[in-house]
């Protein structure tokens, strides 16, 4: 394995964060069995925010899961930093989970009879660390639940909750944050808050973060968006605007048959 300058095997800015090559993952068995990825290669760069979309059963969370190591390829490897993750042992993948990368879901997560301190520091606390205190501080009082420590899960709003898995996802400086249709249980108004605050991760901490998402108007946020399509990368956009983002979506979407006809062959007062 091949260290950093510093002695690490973490991903500096301008290098991959999280890589595939040649990643195929297969779900079922005979007649019943889908390609979910077909021998897919990307590179996600450290200290950026990217969008993984795409149609329904595109292989988008099947994707961002096996970049997590929450699941593995049937063929292909799986690099976390300069680490590669396809053939670690389960001891060892729940140990570089549990130390490099942070996770946020759409459902929050929250273990119910923990405080929101508690529920935060626990990944450091099942790695056998400590979180750093000063770094707890900013993390919290930056998303705003500084003052909400002492309280369960319960007690908090959804918004509130899903703060609270960021901060999680935050706490132990992780190589990349995973986050799997973060706002999909959110109003408006507390998805935005929890998009803004993915971002500022990225941009004032230097975080690396990967989103699936269905959601084109959230591309406003990312610094590229990878599109996939019958589970292969189908469009790469950098720096896109959600117009961009549906437009090329909608052509995805869109079966070639389907055409629209010529005028004077639509409908009954066509001549």
């Amino acid at each position: 394995m091949t260290e950093n300058p510093d002695g690490t095997d973490e991903a500096v800015t301008g290098e991959a964060a999280v890589r595939t090559t040649d990643v195929t993952r297969r779900h079922g068995s005979g007649e019943n069995q889908v390609l979910a990825l077909d021998r897919v290669s990307i590179s996600v760069e450290a200290g950026r925010f990217t969008m993984i979309m795409g149609p329904s059963g595109s292989g988008k969370s099947t994707l961002m899961h096996v970049l997590a190591g929450l699941d593995s390829p049937d063929e292909g490897r799986v690099f976390i930093g300069r680490r590669e993750i396809t053939e670690m042992s389960d001891k060892a993948l729940t140990e570089l989970r549990r130390t490099r990368t942070g996770f946020v879901f759409q459902s929050f997560n929250l273990i119910p009879t923990l405080s929101v301190e508690q529920n935060i520091g626990l990944p450091a606390q099942l790695a056998g660390e400590k979180v750093d205190a000063d770094w707890g501080r900013t993390v919290t009082e930056r998303l705003g639940i500084a003052a909400l420590l002492d309280r369960k899960p319960h007690e908090l709003s959804g918004g509130q909750q899903q703060r609270v898995a960021v901060a999680r996802a935050l706490v132990n400086r992780p190589a990349v944050v995973f986050a799997d249709e973060p706002t999909g249980n959110l109003d408006s108004v507390s998805g935005a808050e929890v998009m803004r605050l993915l971002a500022a991760a990225v941009r004032e901490y230097g975080q690396t973060v990967v989103m699936v998402t269905h959601d084109p108007g959230l591309s406003v946020y990312a610094d590229r968006v990878i599109i996939l399509a019958d589970g292969r990368p189908a469009a790469d956009l950098t720096d896109p605007g959600p117009e961009a983002v549906a437009d090329t979506l909608l052509h995805l979407n869109q079966d070639p048959r389907d055409e629209p006809l010529p005028f004077r062959e639509q409908g009954a007062f066509a001549r």
